[in-house]
């Protein structure tokens, strides 16, 4: 029988700055470890701190521009264009830009604090 989300559940986010995080789909909002689905919504100005997860992320960016470094440099991800980045990998999301970004990000398996890792 399909299961209804009938509204996300709000998380708290890492980094520098306020940063809005409704999760659809993972451990807190549906109790499902096998992905997870949020939408998040950065300022301007926002970083977080590097990570290297258990996870792929795969990641759509709606408005604005994320960043995102990596060992060999970094990505901007402007708004119609999507990234991946594997498990194993690190990584550190921002949004340098003022209009900041909005995005949907999609893990696999889901996100969990005690599988990303960060520095």
């Amino acid at each position: 029988m399909p299961t209804l989300i009938a509204q996300p559940t709000r998380i708290e986010s890492a980094g520098n700055k306020p940063k809005r995080i409704d999760e659809y789909i993972g451990h807190v909002n549906s109790r499902t470890s096998a992905a997870s689905v949020a939408h998040m919504r950065s300022p301007g100005g926002w970083v977080e701190p590097g990570q290297t997860p258990e996870f792929d992320e795969f990641t759509v960016v709606l408005m604005g521009s994320l960043r995102v470094e990596h060992t060999g440099g970094f990505l901007d991800v402007a708004a119609g264009q999507a990234v991946i980045t594997k498990a194993g990998e690190w990584v550190r999301y921002s949004t340098p830009g003022e209009s900041g970004a909005e995005y949907i990000a999609v893990c696999l398996p889901a996100f969990s604090p005690d599988t990303v890792h960060r520095d």
